[in-house]
C-alpha cells in the first residue's frame, strides 16, 4: 500500500546547481540535504520540503516543465509571493479551491511552480 510521498523530483540544465539553490533554498527559503554518495556524481541538489524533498536533478537537453508541477503548502502566501516579485519572478493567480489561495511562478528554468494558502 502506498503511504505518501518521498520526494518530488523537478528537471533542470546541467551545470545549473548554483542556480537551483540561489532559488529553492536562498529565495524560497528551503533547506539543503546532502544526497547520498553514489547519487552525488550525477549532479544536482535535493531539499527538505517538510517531511518530503524536492530533488532538482540536471539533464543534458533539458525542456522545463510547463503544464506538469509540484505544489508547496505556504504559510504566508502573501509574503513569499512578494519576495519573489521584488526578486523580479514573475507570478500568476490561479482560482482559489478548497479554502486555499493559489498562484504560480516559474523556476529560473522555466518550470512551473504553484503555491498554495488558506484563504484569509
Amino acid at each position: 500500500m502506498i503511504r505518501g510521498i518521498d520526494h518530488v523530483q523537478v528537471l533542470a540544465p546541467t551545470g545549473s546547481e548554483e542556480e537551483a539553490r540561489s532559488f529553492f533554498g536562498g529565495l524560497l527559503g528551503l533547506e539543503e540535504v546532502p544526497k547520498p554518495e553514489p547519487l552525488a556524481a550525477r549532479g544536482g541538489v535535493w531539499f527538505a520540503v517538510g517531511p518530503q524533498q524536492l530533488h532538482v536533478s540536471v539533464e543534458d537537453g533539458f525542456t522545463p516543465a510547463t503544464r506538469a508541477h509540484p505544489a508547496f503548502l505556504v504559510d504566508d502566501l502573501d509574503g513569499l509571493r512578494s519576495r519573489l516579485e521584488d526578486a523580479a519572478v514573475a507570478t500568476r493567480d490561479d482560482a482559489p479551491f478548497g479554502g486555499m489561495r493559489r498562484f504560480h511562478a516559474n523556476d529560473p528554468f522555466g518550470n512551473r511552480i504553484e503555491f498554495m494558502g488558506p484563504e484569509a
